[in-house]
């Protein structure tokens, strides 16, 4: 094992409470930041989770409403809708020289944290999971992986390093990308049209790849056009072939907040992309009519 270190989890939600349990399970001490109620159950119970990758296990952490001493990282693993309020849980002031590591949907976010916490220490990264928090301290993971970029093209290389291989050790596919606005945008021109297609009709991505082909085929399009105006390569045949490659029950998770009723991240998703796009030039037509008619639509 690598030199054990202290990371903050910052909403120990799907993706948090994930990683929270599996660094804790191998060896780290995990700190993770949340409400009173929330604190007080982890507190108590640990994290348990259920998974075929990982099996099913519970893990101890501490946890705590406010970060109060130093650490080498912090996840910061909310939703965009909630960022603002999260992070007075974490003062620049204490948060320091550490790592801050967002995954996050969107490529808007490392602006705004570089402007309350270290530049040089902001860390974007980009997750490919299925887990969904059932209860606080209770996480069901759900894809055959976790796959992990970090990136930030400034951040010290080796600092990068040390938690990519202590991701790895405890089992996620983690790497540093080479390129952070590459990383960010791969996973947007993904992510959008999967989940404005599901979210607006109401369907499971088996179901939006036939039914509603051609408008998915659009809306890669789009997204890819955008990417590459960007700066960042894209490949449209490349991300048809792996929403095929998805069991056909899968559901983004802006749809899973539609059912369930909370805030959607569509500002962040297809909000964001509708910005890039307009700075470019960029056409994106059915992106723009599906961002409108989930915002009519109360979202």
């Amino acid at each position: 094992m690598t030199h054990p270190l202290t990371v903050a989890v910052l909403g120990p939600g799907g993706t948090g409470g994930l990683l929270a349990a599996l660094l804790s399970r191998a060896g780290h001490r995990v700190l993770c930041l949340a409400g009173n109620s929330t604190a007080a159950t982890l507190r108590r119970t640990g994290i348990t989770v259920r998974s075929a990758q990982y099996g099913d296990f519970t893990a101890r952490v501490e946890a705590d409403t406010e970060l109060r001493e130093p650490v080498h990282a912090c996840l910061i693993t909310v939703k965009h809708t909630a960022l603002d309020a999260a992070l007075t849980r974490v003062a620049p002031a204490v948060l320091g020289d550490a790592l801050a590591v967002p995954l996050l949907n969107g490529v808007e976010h490392p602006a705004a944290l570089r402007a309350r916490y270290r530049p040089d220490r902001v860390a974007p990264a980009v997750i490919r999971v299925e887990s969904t928090r059932v209860a606080p301290g209770v996480i069901e993971h759900g894809s055959p992986f976790t796959e992990i970029d970090l990136a930030g093209d400034t951040v010290p290389r080796d600092r990068l390093e040390a938690l990519a291989g202590a991701l790895g050790e405890c089992g996620t596919t983690a790497r540093v990308a080479g390129d952070e606005t590459a990383a960010l945008w791969a996973k947007l021109a993904f992510l959008a049209p999967f989940a404005l297609l599901t979210t607006r009709y109401g369907v499971p991505l088996g179901t939006a790849r036939t039914r509603h082909r051609e408008e998915l085929q659009a809306l890669v399009a789009e997204a890819t056009a955008v990417s590459r105006a960007c700066g960042a390569p894209a490949d449209p045949d490349r991300t048809l072939a792996r929403y095929a490659a998805f069991p056909p029950a899968a559901k983004s998770s802006m749809q899973r907040d539609a059912e369930a009723g909370r805030p959607l991240e569509l500002d962040a998703i297809g909000g964001a992309l509708l910005r890039a796009a307009a700075r470019h030039g960029v056409p994106a037509p059915v992106t723009d009519r599906l961002v409108r008619e989930l915002r009519a639509a109360g979202h």
